[in-house]
């Protein structure tokens, strides 16, 4: 049997080693989740991946310069609902507080559990369009046959008009997509595929 004789110096070496090791193996396990609530914060305040800025009050200033704001609305394949927007396109001034209005339906002869999630395209735009009301992220059962109305307050930040980019994001397109929903969370499409 071999023994090893190692100085004092050599296990205070190899004591630091496994506690560096030890130390980055438990960081990257609390990083890993971190990162799902720490990445949805980063887009919340910056409105990066087309997450749009939440506000709490009217932009105070309405320029004359427009933008052309698209509402596109979609289901998924499982929730038997209807869903559509009272007008499909407006053109707002910009900072100017608007309000549209969505329908949605239970096309089943049974309760069904809902919730919508949004978007906002092109990506950058998502920084200058500020949500004053929203009805995402809300569960709603509809009753079999039930209709239901809901808004969305919104304005886009005239600082919008400072961006290089302003001329891309004329069009600006909000969209949101009803996913069945279990106890407060949408059941998203992967989570639906009973394929094997």
């Amino acid at each position: 049997m071999t023994q090893h004789n190692h100085s004092p110096a050599q296990k205070q070496a190899m004591r630091k080693t496994v506690v560096t090791c030890l130390g980055v193996v438990f960081g990257m396990v609390g990083l890993a989740y971190a990162s799902v609530p720490l990445y949805d914060l980063f887009c919340r305040v910056t409105g990066f991946g087309g997450t749009p800025m939440v506000g709490t009050a009217d932009a105070g200033t309405v320029l004359e310069e427009t933008v052309r704001v698209r509402f596109d609305s979609n289901v998924a394949r499982a929730l038997p609902w209807e869903f559509d927007a009272e007008r499909s396109v407006v053109q707002t001034q910009i900072g100017q507080t608007e309000t549209v209005f969505y329908r949605v339906a239970n096309m089943a002869d049974q309760p069904v559990d809902g919730m919508a999630t949004y978007n906002v395209s092109p990506e950058k735009a998502a920084q200058y369009f500020v949500k004053l009301q929203c009805f995402c992220f809300e569960e709603n059962t509809l009753q079999a046959g039930e209709e239901m109305d809901s808004a969305v307050v919104f304005y886009v930040d005239p600082a919008i008009v400072e961006d290089p980019d302003f001329e891309s994001m004329r069009t600006i397109t909000l969209s949101y997509t009803y996913w069945p929903a279990a106890g407060g969370d949408p059941i998203t499409t992967s989570a639906l595929d009973t394929t094997e």
